[in-house]
């Protein structure tokens, strides 16, 4: 377990998102088209080879899913909690605790925790600036103390506001927290969350090596140019298109994101005895939106020669979990279970834009578009999730520890289709049920403090992940249910979910000046499901296939020393060898994937920092450097490997009137202006190099100041 601290978090611009912090961790690839990593289309986080989709994440031990564009069963912890609001990340790697909430925890937990309200009536108040236009604006008050019991409230509001770094387009949001916490006789307490968000993004251009060696890293989307995205349309492109492999392909006017959520949660930790804890957690979780990309593959009826395509998930969840923990002389045993129903609905439509002359599209993001002339599909799905752990952490001597559990779990998931059109859809689109169980899912660690300052620690533990949801070519995850109904058939007979069994073995030493980590792991990951992508991004053809096996080798070093007082210096260096295991066979033939290095995660990485502290001083320079990353499956095409490098100052001049704690803050993004790959497999991998490879480019050098105070 590695913890995440506020003071880590406080070193980012205001607004950042925690899982871009997660990324200075050795194993931890995080990667986004802006900044802040609120784009959240790109944003995307691998720790250990494992995707984001392939790991647990809870805030307050409520399950967020996996943390996906198109979230089925959670949403983004942006848009679960401001940054402002977050006290600490625990980060299990390798393996997250049985007692996780979630089914697709293959390769870890990242848990998420709120702050609590402050004994002390008063407030914060942060103010931020920056490149593109960027204004974002924070405030939250605590209640303080209402009486002698101590209970006590905050309600915070955090509004985003900032343009594009390329092209026209915005990242808009609006956020509000409120927590309640109540104390109860015996150190007990009754706490309550609450969350609303509502987000408008427009899309960056995806872009392809061609594209890039074309055009260069600032192609856009045409929006507001609706005339310039017309006539592409058409097939008339401005000078130099021509040189493009599909100039059609780099010629849309917008896309955007819109969703608003509602998160509320219920804890109640009670201590029955000395010996005996209860703690029940009670939430429920609705998302409703829609997303637009303006097509040129689809004409409107009116004549005009693109449309504009839509899809609207949503989300209706809700579930407890609830565990009692008994202490044992030298044992401490833990039983529990979680339960979730969900529903998840997306359909997707075409509306009219209007003929050239006539008007234009408008705002994608003023709401659902007007006009629309055809609904391919509509889904419906449902899923039933019930989880059960047991486990008994045995301190059988001083200097070491064992635990020893297991998970139960089976997740029943199937759609309904009650809208298709077969015409515009191809055929017949996927619909049926699967389920995922396994009745023994095994995990057991031992940590051993063998000399003052040093400790040896192993971990073993069997995973499975439940069968992601998501519409028909959405080409978004690695879902059954995107391909056509007679695909799922022949497929659905020999998948199975995804389980892996994973080994870690490590050692630690920890002194005031000097802390040290040796980590090594293997990974033997079994039925892994991929999404196999063809075409363009914008009209792809998509399928999922159990590729087989991927074995992964692993080995972390990081260093953390406080050589004189104020100053910090951190290095670490990661390394993973994750290959396939056997080649895949597919309607055009035998893929060559054995040995072959599994695409978007890079097999080297440096991280490093140095920060100093001199009175209310604070500054730090941070730098990151990775090798280079697959694209396809066959390992035909990469993206290069790059190193960036960022810098922050923070000075806080203390109390001034009613003020405390007034600050100033200063941060540069990628100091040397580095042009850099940072997302990629938005839309999938291939097999092989077919020009429709994707990924999105990294942003610009950008300035942030901040200034903000405590009353």
């Amino acid at each position: 377990m590695t913890s995440v601290t506020s003071t880590m978090m406080h070193q980012s611009v205001p607004g950042t998102s925690p899982m871009k912090v997660l990324g200075q961790l050795p194993g931890v690839l995080y990667q986004s088209a802006d900044p802040f990593g609120a784009y959240e289309y790109s944003s995307t986080l691998f720790m250990r080879g494992f995707s984001q989709a392939q790991l647990g994440f809870t805030l307050d031990g409520i399950p967020l899913g996996d943390q996906q564009f198109n979230n089925y069963n959670g949403l983004s912890i942006t848009r679960a909690l401001s940054t402002d609001n977050i006290a600490g990340v625990d980060v299990s790697q390798g393996a997250g605790a049985i007692d996780v909430a979630s089914s697709s925890n293959l390769g870890g937990a990242i848990q998420f925790r709120s702050i609590d309200p402050s004994h002390e009536r008063g407030g914060t108040v942060e103010q931020t600036f920056g490149s593109n236009a960027t204004f974002r604006t924070f405030i939250r008050l605590n209640s303080g103390d209402l009486n002698r019991t101590g209970s006590r409230f905050y309600v915070s509001y955090a509004r985003t506001d900032m343009d594009l770094w390329k092209g026209h387009g915005y990242d808009y949001s609006d956020q509000v927290n409120a927590k309640f916490v109540q104390p109860l006789a015996h150190e007990s307490s009754l706490k309550v969350f609450f969350d609303w968000s509502s987000t408008q993004q427009f899309d960056y251009q995806d872009m392809t090596m061609n594209n890039l060696q074309v055009f260069g890293p600032d192609l856009a989307n045409y929006y507001p140019n609706y005339a310039a995205a017309y006539h592409a349309a058409q097939g008339h492109y401005p000078a130099g298109y021509s040189k493009a492999a599909d100039p059609l392909d780099a010629s849309y006017y917008a896309g955007t994101a819109n969703r608003m959520d509602y998160l509320g949660g219920l804890t109640l930790n009670e201590n029955l005895t000395p010996n005996l804890n209860w703690t029940t957690t009670v939430y429920g979780h609705g998302d409703s939106g829609y997303s637009t990309w303006t097509t040129p593959y689809m004409p409107s009826p009116n004549g005009a020669p693109l449309s504009q395509r839509i899809q609207n998930p949503g989300i209706e969840r809700g579930g407890f979990t609830t565990a009692l923990t008994r202490r044992i002389a030298r044992h401490t045993i833990k039983a529990g279970v979680w339960y979730e129903y969900g529903q998840f609905t997306e359909g997707r439509y075409f509306s009219e834009v209007p003929l050239l002359g006539e008007g234009t599209p408008g705002n994608p993001t003023d709401g659902f578009p007007h006009n629309v002339f055809a609904n391919p599909w509509q889904e419906v799905f449902h899923t039933n999730t019930f989880t059960f752990h047991l486990q008994d952490t045995f301190r059988i001597t001083r200097n070491l520890t064992v635990n020893a559990g297991f998970k139960s779990m089976i997740v029943s998931a199937g759609n309904h289709v009650p809208t298709q059109h077969a015409a515009l859809n191809g055929g017949q689109i996927a619909q049926g049920h699967l389920t995922a169980s396994s009745a023994f899912l095994p995990q057991v660690s031992a940590n051993w403090r063998f000399l003052p300052h040093h400790e040896a620690f192993f971990d073993v533990s069997h995973n499975m992940r439940a069968y992601p949801e998501d519409g028909y070519n959405t080409n978004v995850s690695a879902t059954p249910w995107t391909a056509s109904q007679a695909a799922f058939q022949s497929t659905r007979s020999h998948l199975r979910p995804e389980t892996d069994w994973v080994y870690e073995l490590g050692y630690r030493y920890v002194t005031p000046k000097l802390s040290a980590l040796v980590s090594l792991y293997r990974v033997n990951f079994s039925n892994r499901l991929q999404l196999i992508s063809s075409g363009s991004g914008i009209n792809p053809v998509t399928a999922v296939q159990n590729v087989g096996g991927v074995t992964t080798n692993g080995a972390e070093v990081s260093m953390t020393a406080h050589p004189v007082n104020g100053l910090t210096l951190y290095n670490s260096f990661s390394y993973a060898h994750s290959t396939y295991n056997q080649n895949v066979m597919t309607s055009s033939g035998l893929e060559p994937t054995r040995g072959k290095l599994v695409p978007n995660y890079p097999t080297m990485m440096y991280k490093g920092s140095i920060a100093y502290d001199w009175h209310h001083l604070n500054v730090h320079l941070d730098g990151n450097y990775l090798s280079s990353r697959q694209l396809t499956y066959t390992n035909d095409l990469h993206v290069p490997g790059y190193f960036l490098a960022n810098f922050g100052g923070r000075y806080n001049f203390g109390t001034y009137g009613f003020m405390k704690n007034f600050a100033v803050s200063f941060n540069i993004y990628n100091l040397f202006n580095k042009t850099y790959v940072a997302t990629t497999s938005e839309l999938g991998n291939n097999f092989t190099n077919t020009g429709y490879n994707y990924f999105l480019m990294g942003a610009p050098r950008q300035f942030f100041g901040t200034v903000s105070a405590d009353f």
